[in-house]
């Protein structure tokens, strides 16, 4: 995982050089083990490396053996080895790599197939690069199909067009930019920006009907986990202790004496890592995780405090004001430079699960099969805005990479492309189950085969700013009661006509971005922003009356599912259509919400009662499998 900033069209590159030099570090934390630029004619490709892969040779930009083809590149390719034989077999003795990069493919896969490379071959990984091809003065751009790596393309007022890894290298420089779309290539020949890959699960219809074997999908997602351990340096795992990081720990530690890459596993014990709120449920059940599968297990405790603290500088790295994204990505900001202090610079964790399998609590109330895949989808497309974009941005702030096998290209054909009856929170007779209830199913082994605990492999879905502590948002809301003034939420759509905030955590949120990135610019226009309960698209909120007035992010919105939801007077203000002061009613009317004391009483209740509701709640899941 690196940093790239790349410009083309330029009159004269020479003159330039210093002034994206300096550009480039402002994205120096995505790659601090080396600096690299290409700076010739109309281009310049700069790029910050961070050295997982080929530490020793793999510097960039790189070159083919002529040089005459420049790639930058921020990413990994999990199936490099498999594209390089089909080169040899292709176009025996043509191609000659220089490194051991597995992104040095991409180069000769260009110089190979030209600019449509991405639709003649399967690319498994994630990226984003730009090509330079000094044989016609063009360029390559391109983006992996979720969207898992940032990339954002801007025009300046000379001329050029530039692409960057993350927005602040082009805000000064460019007088619009936005985001460059996931699963899209632009050549500059045709000048024309079209996606190269349309995978099975693009559209919401027509509904898969074949079923799948548990067997089937066990192996699918065990291969992807394995292809994801690419690596010449330490690794380990995020575990919050919920099902989809437990399994890619599960997985990992079963794997982790294979032969890695260029040279045996650097770490033959693996090592997770997890981060909470003392007492947090996410803290204790990444403990049992790890006791049972023995990892070296390193456990963080934050303070709402430090956590506050850093809201300023998260924001600018995530360059997001979405308040769902921001309450999750804080304690991972925390947790990834704690992690790097290790030694670690590679981690896999769990994003994409809920979205695949519909895990989410909302998806309980899915009125059929139907609406349940369309929304899969949904998410699935919206990921680059919101999971991606945290896991991205949040980790790398520290020069931490985070790999998501969850997305892995093969896996999610395989995972989208069975009849979603199998992943609904209902069986075929009606009566409530699980969530993510066949992913669950596949890897429920007995005894001396258990991949997991029970209660862990059949625990609650927690949303990741719940899980490391339900007074974590509580806090923030708190906080920002005493920064946001009634008056300023009176007149927030005068200040912020784009995308007005509506309650005072998000107008918070909002100030910090404008301080960084300014108030109404194109770098408002790059985030992602729509009501949701519980995570959900905007389109799921018509699923269930009772969820009218309740968009808000934290699971505990979901009445009736989550066992320590908020209760039936519970409001928060809609994003597009809030209460005139941007304030929940609930805030209003005596509700235990209504202050900090009583609301620290409230979650003192429920931490007494929520054992007890958390054993019910298994007790029922294991019964209805």
């Amino acid at each position: 995982m690196c940093g790239i900033l790349a410009l083309f069209g330029l009159q004269d590159a020479a003159p330039m050089r210093k002034q994206v030099v300096e550009a480039a570090k402002l994205i120096r934390h995505r790659g601090p083990d080396w600096s690299g630029v290409y700076c010739e004619g109309s281009a310049i490709i700069a790029h910050e490396r961070l050295a997982i892969v080929d530490p020793d040779s793999g510097d960039q930009p790189l070159f083919n053996e002529e040089k005459s083809i420049v790639l930058g590149v921020n990413g990994e390719i999990y199936n490099y080895e498999d594209l390089q034989d089909s080169l040899e077999l292709r176009a025996p003795g043509k191609h000659k790599f220089l490194t051991k990069s597995d992104c040095e493919v991409l180069l000769h896969l260009y110089a190979q197939d030209g600019v449509d490379f991405l639709s003649k071959n399967t690319v498994c990984g994630m990226y984003a690069f730009a090509i330079w091809d000094k044989r016609t003065s063009t360029y390559l751009v391109a983006r992996d199909p979720v969207g898992i790596i940032p990339l954002y393309i801007g025009w300046a007022k000379d001329g050029s067009v530039q692409v960057a890894s993350e927005l602040k290298a082009l805000h000064k420089a460019c007088e619009r930019y936005e985001e460059f779309p996931p699963g899209h290539v632009l050549d500059s020949k045709s000048g024309q920006r079209r996606a190269f890959y349309t995978p099975c699960w693009w559209q919401p219809s027509p509904v898969p009907t074949q079923e799948i074997a548990l067997h089937t999908l066990r192996e699918a997602f065990e291969k992807a986990v394995i292809s994801h351990m690419m690596s010449d340096v330490p690794y380990g795992v995020l575990l919050s202790g919920g099902l989809d990081s437990s399994l890619v720990a599960a997985i990992m530690s079963r794997n982790s004496q294979r032969r890695q890459h260029t040279g045996p596993a650097a770490w033959p014990q693996l090592h997770s890592f997890s981060i909470g709120l003392q007492g947090s449920p996410d803290l204790s059940a990444a403990k049992e995780v790890s006791h049972f599968l023995g990892t070296v297990h390193h456990e963080y405790v934050f303070t709402v405090e430090e956590a506050l603290d850093a809201l300023p500088d998260v924001i600018y790295h995530l360059e997001t004001f979405d308040v769902t994204t921001i309450r999750a990505s804080t304690p991972m900001y925390l947790m990834a430079r704690r992690i790097r202090a290790t030694g670690v610079k590679m981690v896999l964790s769990g994003e994409g699960a809920d979205e695949i399998f519909g895990g989410y609590l909302y998806f309980h109330k899915a009125p059929n099969a139907e609406e349940f895949h369309a929304e899969n989808v949904r998410k699935l497309k919206q990921l680059h805005l919101y999971d991606c974009l945290r896991a991205n941005k949040a980790m790398m702030a520290w020069g931490v990479e985070a790999r998501v096998p969850f997305l892995d290209r093969n896996f999610m054909e395989v995972a989208m492309g069975f009849n979603p009856v199998q992943k609904m929170c209902k069986d075929q007779e009606g009566k409530p189950r699980c969530e993510k209830w066949v992913l669950r199913k596949a890897f429920d082994h007995p005894g001396d085969r258990a991949y997991l605990p029970a209660n862990v492999l059949w625990r609650q879905k927690e949303q990741f700013s719940d899980g490391v502590g339900y007074t974590w948002i509580d806090s923030i809301k708190d906080h920002a009661e005493k920064l946001v003034s009634d008056q300023q939420m009176a007149t927030a759509a005068n200040r912020f006509p784009m995308k007005t905030p509506r309650t005072k955590e998000a107008y918070m949120f909002r100030q910090f971005f404008a301080k960084h990135f300014g108030e109404n610019t194109a770098a408002a226009e790059t985030v992602g922003w729509q009501d949701s309960i519980a995570c959900s698209s905007e389109v799921a909120l018509k699923w269930d009356k009772a969820f009218q007035g309740r968009a808000d992010a934290s699971g505990r919105a979901v009445a009736g599912v989550h066992v320590q939801a908020y209760d039936e007077k519970y409001q928060t203000a809609s994003q597009s259509s809030g209460a005139a002061n941007g304030e929940p009613d609930a805030k209003k009317d005596g509700h235990p919400e209504t202050s900090v004391t009583a609301r620290r009483m409230w979650t003192g209740l429920e931490n007494l009662t929520g054992e007890f509701w958390t054993l019910q709640r298994w007790r029922h899941c294991v019964l209805a499998t």
